[in-house]
């Protein structure tokens, strides 16, 4: 039997509308939450990135700016950038768009953003509050991941989890968040001995290696739940033969396109797993989805004391 498809778009247009209609109801007591997007230079993938979280802003009426410095800003310059930021109450959040370039120092920069306003979920002291469950901002994407399951009624307490990736933006942060769900967790990276055989005890498997079809089916425990973090444009005849022979609609888009996408599961999974996330499609929508979250949970953490509508939302 095919796995069940986990629909990501449904899913994120779910978690978009709550926040319109909650942004909404702030509004009528004169509360509106606010992000800040820093988009450094004029890298092509990055301006696309930003634009789509500018557009989300629009669409569900949450304030947006974006900040454009040129590609020759200096560290200092961005950081009094970031400073300024931090200090203006009506910007909830802050986004410093990466890549940057080679001149600055990210971590530098990264740092310097506000925890409070960390909507990326990445500042040390938000990863402190998530590894002890004290409120605080999450990375977007393992949130993502996370109301996939819920919202899917995928039970995560009792399972086995298998999160293949360490990284700090999905892999740590994903694993973390699954054990806080009182699964049992094991993390795999590239020194795992017999990596299949590990994936094969999982109940749910989360892949965000960012190989390309790297997880086959014998990576996988018949009936499970298959979340494909990965997103990859595959150019080479070879490799889309190996991924998608017999495929005619792929074999189709690739003729026209000359690339097409793929995650880092081999799409025979889908014959062996209970649940799958499409690639495009499954967790993708849901990184934006869950800036928007937030964005609007950020402006609660920080001004629920002084707004007293805060308090009841």
């Amino acid at each position: 039997m095919a796995a069940i498809i986990l629909d990501g778009n449904k899913i994120a247009a779910e978690i978009r509308a709550e926040v319109a209609a909650e942004v909404k109801s702030l509004a009528g007591a004169g509360v509106r939450p606010g992000l800040a997007v820093v988009l450094v230079g004029n890298n092509a993938a990055s301006e696309i990135y930003v634009r789509g979280k500018v557009k989300s802003c629009e669409e569900l009426g949450i304030y947006s700016e974006k900040h454009t410095p040129p590609d020759t800003v200096s560290t200092s310059e961005l950081l009094r950038l970031v400073e300024d930021l931090n200090r203006r109450d009506e910007i909830d959040g802050i986004l410093v768009q990466l890549p940057l370039p080679p001149q600055v120092d990210s971590k530098k920069i990264l740092m310097a953003v506000d925890p409070a306003k960390d909507v990326d979920g990445f500042h040390p002291v938000n990863v402190g509050f998530l590894s002890t469950q004290r409120p605080g901002l999450v990375p977007c994407t393992p949130a993502g991941i996370i109301e996939i399951l819920k919202r899917s009624h995928i039970p995560i307490a009792g399972q086995e989890a298998v999160v293949v990736g360490r990284s700090d933006i999905v892999g740590k942060p994903t694993a973390m968040l699954l054990i806080n769900g009182n699964a049992t967790v094991t993390v795999c990276h590239s020194k795992t001995r017999d990596l299949p055989g590990v994936c094969r005890r999982a109940d749910i498997l989360i892949a965000a290696i960012g190989r390309a079809g790297m997880v086959t089916r014998d990576f996988v425990k018949p009936g499970a739940t298959v979340i494909d973090v990965g997103i990859n444009k595959v150019t080479d005849p070879a490799e889309f033969q190996r991924l998608f022979a017999g495929n005619a609609k792929r074999e189709e888009t690739f003729r026209s396109k000359g690339s097409t996408l793929v995650g880092d599961v081999h799409p025979e999974v889908a014959e062996v797993a209970g649940a799958i996330t499409p690639v495009p499609g499954g967790v993708g929508p849901l990184t934006i989805a869950m800036l928007m979250v937030n964005t609007l949970r950020a402006m609660k953490l920080r001004r629920a004391a002084e707004i007293p509508a805060l308090s009841k939302a």
